[in-house]
């Protein structure tokens, strides 16, 4: 670790069994190190967000602008004795997938796949190929063992040093579904460090806009979010309105298309790279509403209205949820919804103040691959192995100080990690640093390399075709873009290549 901090972890509990999960558990158990790991999986299977629910739970009521810890995503109540058995939770906790039907990849699998195996085939999966690659890569990596299903971790509460220098060390009350004799068992564990692995694809959020919450309440079920969205049979003529042109904006939309009432209607704040200067067939572009009123009316910010409409679906993506993070017990909030940002982070990986609590996969950049690098960087790191150590607090504090600054003067997120300008490999080649090799024994996975041909993949395999790109784009001598009356563009932000992740 930093040249301050002297470190023995002997075990780890990895937060969640998806690609982040699978790819740290796998790194752990190379280490030949630690004497325990556990994974800890609330779904009944390895997979992630790459499950698929055919079937999905009915969503809580859509609250607008309303934040997870905002009493959208509470904690539970956690007995005051433990062990302890309780009839089954009947809380809504967010854990099925945004999966729909026709969803595939939209990284090359070359690029996506972890380095020592791909994908059955690619260059974009359907959405079963990584749900497989998944769990089979525990099998690969006989860390299925490790695996604890049907297992939500409820809180998470530091344990002080039991000696001045020493390590934290943390409890985690744990809350398992005993599909036998449907009831939920409490209890607890303790661990000298925990990685969390829980993704950031779970809590939908609807923005606020003036009168939604009224409308909803005045048109039930009348506004959706996509993570409820499987196919477009269920709106065979009815007229819909998307929110949104991120990824699954745009898939849903051209979905709609074969069976909706057309056009389709969809709400840009912006155009995506994909957009080209007018709509395909059967879709409409609208701008961004204005207001919802109470007569149904849907109003957007050119004055422009709907009438009638059957469906809204928000496609705005999703927000990060910590319920079991016990503030009092860790004398801080994990996140700051406000920021967008983990708190006194650093590397998007580590923590300034926990020497052994770190986050795997929460960055918004290059998946699944990223995830390898952080997970080997964590093994040798608390393995006492690590060919760099992190840098003092101070350099670490340095480094989020001038990342929220470097956010506010250029926007953007703190956690979106752009590939265009040598960001990610940057971010990637910091880890590939801290990691090292293995032991002269074999022992410990080593950091492969970011090969010519995964470079090739992610910058010239698209899954969405982008007008214009080889038909002969104009620029001027310094590659700025030319329009065609001859006019050079000035301030137009180009969007990253890797910008739909």
């Amino acid at each position: 670790m930093s040249g301050e901090r002297e470190t023995r972890v002997k075990s780890v509990a990895i937060i969640g069994a998806g690609a982040a999960g699978a790819v740290t558990a796998a790194a752990l158990k190379a280490e030949n190190y630690y004497e325990r790991i556990q994974v800890y999986e609330r779904r009944e299977s390895p997979g992630g967000t790459w499950l698929y629910d055919g079937d999905p739970r009915p969503l809580p009521p859509i609250r607008p602008g309303k934040l997870p810890n905002e009493g959208v995503d509470p904690p539970l109540k956690v007995p005051s004795q433990l062990p302890q058995t309780t009839p089954p939770n009947q809380q809504h906790r967010y854990d099925q997938t945004p999966v729909y039907s026709s969803l595939t990849t939209n990284v090359p699998d070359i690029a996506m796949a972890f380095s020592d195996t791909r994908f059955a085939y690619g260059p974009f999966a359907p959405h079963y190929v990584p749900r497989q690659y998944i769990q089979n890569y525990f099998s690969q990596n006989k860390t299925d063992s490790l695996l604890v299903l049907n297992t939500t971790l409820e809180d998470l509460s530091r344990i002080p040093p039991a000696e001045k220098g020493g390590l934290e060390r943390w409890k985690l009350t744990l809350r398992k579904y005993d599909a036998l004799r449907h009831v939920d068992i409490w209890w607890e564990e303790e661990f000298d460090a925990v990685i969390l692995a829980t993704g950031h694809y779970s809590v939908p959020y609807v923005p606020y806009v003036p009168g939604l919450a009224e409308y909803v309440d005045t048109f039930p079920g009348r506004v959706v979010h996509s993570k409820n969205y499987r196919a477009p049979l269920l709106y065979a003529d009815k007229k819909v309105l998307i929110i949104g042109n991120s990824a699954s904006g745009h898939d849903v939309t051209a979905e709609l298309v074969s069976t909706a009432q057309l056009p389709v209607y969809q709400s840009r704040r912006s155009a995506s790279r994909w957009d080209g200067d007018s709509p395909p067939p059967g879709i409409a572009w609208k701008p961004v509403i204005k207001e919802f009123q109470l007569d149904g009316r849907i109003v957007f910010e050119d004055g422009t209205h709907l009438d009638d409409v059957d469906t809204v679906i928000y496609c705005t993506g999703y927000l990060p949820s910590f319920p079991y993070w016990n503030t009092q017990a860790n004398g801080r909030p994990l996140y700051d919804y406000k920021a967008g940002r983990l708190l006194k982070g650093y590397w998007h990986t580590f923590f300034q103040d926990f020497q052994t609590l770190a986050v795997v996969g929460f960055p918004r950049t290059l998946t699944f691959r990223s995830f390898e690098y952080q997970a080997i960087a964590l093994a040798r790191l608390w393995s006492g192995r690590n060919t760099l150590p992190l840098p003092p607090v101070e350099e670490q504090e340095k480094w989020e100080r001038e990342r929220v600054e470097k956010i506010e003067r250029e926007g953007g997120k703190f956690h979106d990690i752009p590939w265009d300008e040598g960001e990610t490999l940057g971010w990637i080649d910091g880890l590939f640093r801290i990691a090292g090799l293995g032991t002269l024994k074999g022992e410990g996975r080593v950091p492969p390399a970011i090969g010519e041909d995964v470079i090739w993949a992610l910058e010239h395999l698209r899954k969405y075709p982008e007008p214009g790109k080889g038909e002969g784009d104009k620029k001027d001598g310094e590659g700025r873009e030319v329009e065609a009356d001859g006019w050079v563009v000035l301030g137009r932000k180009k969007k990253d290549s890797l910008a739909f992740i």
